[in-house]
C-alpha cells in the first residue's frame, strides 16, 4: 500500500469550513472525478468539517491518495477534532437518532455519499475518515502527475469572498438537483420499455426495484440536506439584509451616492439568493409531501390590494402600466391558503413585468360560470411564448433562449414551483400566449380549499410581520431591558441597532449562546427576551424550556426570532413563547411593534 499525502488544513472558523469544502472539490477535480462526484465529495467533507467546528470548536482536515497492490487508487479525507466525542454514535449510524441541530444528518449524509466511511469517537476527540475510489474511467495518477497537482494546490488559495463561496455552493446544489431529475427521467424511460416488451420482466424486476430504492433514498437525502442547509444559507443572508437595510436608512450616518449604489446592489443580490433558497426548499418539501396548507378566509379585494402595494415598486418605468382590476360582485370571500396564493400570483406579475417592454400588465379575478372556480389572471403585452416552449417553461431550471431573456436574470424555478403549489391548492395553471403579442397566465382554483396542515398551538402566537398594527410606544417607567440570545454576532449587532440605535428608551444586552442567555436572564431580569431557536449546543427550544421552568424567569415574555419557517417548528415545544417573527425583512417598526405586542400580552 502506497500513501501520498496531499495537504492538511486547520478548521477554526466558519470560513475554514467553506475553505475545506472548496479544497475538497478542487482536489476531486484535479484527480479526475466528474462534476457529480466532486459535489458529493465536497458536500460530505463540508458536513463533517462543520460538525468538527460546531461541536468541538476546531479540528484538522487531511487529504491523501492511497494506491493498493491491485492498482486501485482511493482519495481519502480524514477529519479529526479534540471535542467531547459523540455520545449517540451508534444510534446515529443505525438511523435511530433524531437530532434537532443537524449532527446526525451530517454524519449519515456523508456516509451515504462516500463509499469508504470510518468513524471513531471517544471522550477527547472524534476521527472521521471518508474515501472515494477512482472509477474505471479515471486515469491512474503517476508520481509525476501527483507532484504537479501538489505544486498547483500549494499556489492556489481558496475563495475568501463569502458571497462568492455561497453562490458557488448554490450552483453546485442546483446542478445536483438537475442530475437527480435526469435520473428520474431515465427511470421512467426504463419503465416504459419494460411495459412495451414484457420480456425478461422477472430477471429485470430485482434491478428495477433496487434502482427505485436508490432513487428514493437520494431524494430523501436531498430533501433533508436542503432542509438543513436552508438555515445555513438563511442565517448569513438575514444578517446581510439587516445590515444593508441599516446602511440604506442611514441609521449611523450619511452615505455618498456611490456608497448607496453599492449597498443597494449588495441587498438586491442577497434578496435574489434568499428567494432562490426558499424556492429550492419549497420544491424539496413539495416533492417529499411535507408542504402543508394553512387555510383561512379572506376577501379578494384585500388580496389584490396587498399585491398591488407589493408589486408596484417593481415597475421599471412608465412605459409599462401595472393595472389591478376590482373584483366583480360575485367574487367576495375566498377560503384558501393566502400565502401560497399570493406566491403564485406574485410570480406571474413579476415575470410579466420582466418580459414586457411596453404596454401593460393587467391583474384580474373572475368566476368560471360552469365550475364556479376562481380564475386569477395576469395578462401582459410582452414578448409572448412559442407553442413548443409552453410546457418547457414549467420545468425546473428551464429558461427560453431569447434576446429579452438574456437581459433578465432568473433561476428557472418560479413557474415550476407555481405549478406544484397550484396542484397543492387543488387547482391548475392555464396559459394562453402569442409570440410578439403577449401572454395570459391563469390560476384556476376552487373557492373552498381543504386544510391539510396543523394549526398554531394556543400557547405560541404566530405573529405575522406583514400584519402588525402600528402600535404606540410602550408606556413604561424607565428603560425597557431587552435580552438578545443569538449565536450570529452580525445579526445581533443589526438587531441591537434596530431596537436601541438612537433610542434611549431601550437597554439591550446580548448573549452569544443559549447557556449564557439563561444565566443573564436569571441575573439581569430583562423585560423581554428575543430568542433564536437554531443555535449550537443548547438550542432555543432547550433555552425556552429552562426559562419557563425557572420561577425566576418564567414570567419574562419571550419573542422567538429565527430563520426557520413557522410550520417547521415544534409547536408543542414553543408553547411558552409569546410571539414569533422570521428574520427576513425586519425593520425598526416591525421589531418595535412585535416587542410592544409581546410585552402588552405578558401577565
Amino acid at each position: 500500500m502506497t500513501s501520498w499525502p496531499i495537504l492538511s488544513m486547520q478548521i477554526t472558523s466558519q470560513s475554514d469550513v467553506v475553505a475545506v469544502r472548496q479544497r475538497a472539490k478542487r482536489i476531486a477535480d484535479l484527480v479526475g472525478f466528474d462534476n457529480q462526484e466532486q459535489t458529493r465529495i465536497a458536500t460530505a467533507v463540508s458536513e463533517i468539517a462543520r460538525n468538527a467546528f460546531e461541536y468541538a470548536g476546531r479540528g484538522t482536515a487531511s487529504f491523501r491518495l492511497d494506491a493498493g497492490k491491485d492498482k486501485l487508487q482511493i482519495l481519502y479525507i480524514t477529519i479529526k477534532d479534540e471535542g467531547p466525542g459523540i455520545e449517540n454514535l451508534q444510534e446515529i449510524l443505525d438511523g435511530r437518532y433524531a437530532s434537532s441541530h443537524g449532527l446526525g444528518i451530517g454524519i449519515t449524509g456523508a456516509r451515504r455519499l462516500m463509499e469508504k466511511f470510518r468513524v471513531e469517537s471517544k471522550e477527547g476527540g472524534t476521527v472521521v475518515e471518508i474515501g472515494k475510489p477512482f472509477t474505471r474511467r479515471q486515469a491512474l495518477l503517476t508520481r509525476e502527475r501527483f507532484a504537479e497537482i501538489a505544486a498547483l494546490l500549494a499556489k492556489e488559495r481558496p475563495e475568501s469572498d463569502p458571497h462568492a463561496a455561497m453562490a458557488l455552493q448554490n450552483q453546485e446544489l442546483a446542478l445536483s438537483l438537475d442530475e437527480i431529475t435526469n435520473r428520474q427521467e431515465e427511470l421512467g424511460r426504463l419503465n416504459r420499455e419494460l411495459e412495451d416488451t414484457n420480456r425478461g420482466v422477472v430477471a429485470l424486476y430485482g434491478e428495477l426495484e433496487q434502482k427505485a430504492d436508490e432513487l428514493k433514498q437520494a431524494s430523501e437525502l436531498k430533501t433533508r440536506f436542503l432542509s438543513h442547509m436552508s438555515h445555513e444559507f438563511r442565517t448569513p443572508l438575514n444578517s446581510i439584509l439587516a445590515l444593508s437595510d441599516l446602511l440604506i436608512k442611514r441609521v449611523d450616518g450619511q452615505l455618498t451616492e456611490e456608497q448607496e449604489t453599492q449597498v443597494s446592489f449588495i441587498k438586491r443580490s442577497a434578496e435574489s439568493l434568499y428567494e432562490m433558497v426558499n424556492d429550492l426548499l419549497d420544491i424539496a418539501k413539495l416533492e417529499a409531501g411535507r408542504l402543508d396548507l394553512h387555510v383561512s378566509t379572506f376577501t379578494a379585494r384585500d388580496l389584490l390590494g396587498g399585491l398591488r402595494g407589493v408589486m408596484k415598486p417593481l415597475q421599471r418605468d412608465d412605459k409599462v402600466r401595472l393595472v389591478f382590476e376590482d373584483p366583480p360582485p360575485d367574487v367576495v370571500s375566498i377560503t384558501s391558503d393566502e400565502g401560497k396564493l399570493v406566491q403564485i400570483i406574485r410570480n406571474f406579475v413579476a415575470n410579466a413585468l420582466k418580459f414586457t417592454i411596453e404596454g401593460e400588465v393587467r391583474v384580474s379575478v373572475s368566476r368560471d360560470p360552469e365550475t364556479k372556480h376562481l380564475l386569477f389572471s395576469v395578462n401582459d403585452t410582452g414578448i409572448g411564448i412559442a407553442p413548443n416552449d409552453r410546457e418547457r417553461i414549467f420545468e425546473e431550471f428551464s429558461q427560453i433562449d431569447s434576446p429579452t431573456q438574456r437581459m433578465v436574470k432568473g433561476t428557472g424555478l418560479g413557474l415550476s414551483l407555481c405549478r406544484k403549489l397550484a396542484d397543492l391548492l387543488g387547482g391548475r395553471i392555464l396559459l394562453e400566449s402569442k409570440v410578439g403579442k403577449g401572454s395570459t397566465f391563469t390560476l384556476d382554483i376552487p373557492e373552498l380549499a381543504e386544510a391539510a396542515g396543523p394549526e398554531a398551538d394556543e400557547g405560541a402566537t404566530y405573529v405575522e410581520r406583514d400584519r402588525f398594527p402600528q402600535l404606540s410606544p410602550l408606556q413604561k417607567q424607565g428603560q425597557i431591558t431587552v435580552l438578545i440570545v443569538d449565536d450570529d454576532a452580525a445579526f445581533r449587532y443589526a438587531l441591537r441597532q434596530m431596537i436601541a440605535g438612537h433610542n434611549s428608551a431601550y437597554n439591550v444586552i446580548e448573549a452569544p449562546d443559549g447557556a449564557e442567555g439563561v444565566v443573564k436572564a436569571r441575573d439581569l431580569h430583562p423585560d423581554v427576551i428575543v430568542l433564536d431557536l437554531q443555535m449550537p449546543r443548547r438550542d432555543g427550544y432547550q433555552v425556552l424550556s429552562d426559562l419557563s421552568s425557572d420561577p425566576e424567569t418564567s414570567r419574562v415574555p419571550v419573542l422567538l426570532l429565527t430563520s426557520a419557517d413557522y410550520e417547521t417548528l415544534s409547536h408543542e415545544r414553543i408553547a411558552a413563547a409569546r410571539g414569533f417573527l422570521t428574520k427576513r425583512g425586519l425593520s425598526r417598526d416591525t421589531i418595535a411593534s412585535a416587542l410592544n405586542r409581546v410585552l402588552e400580552s405578558s401577565p
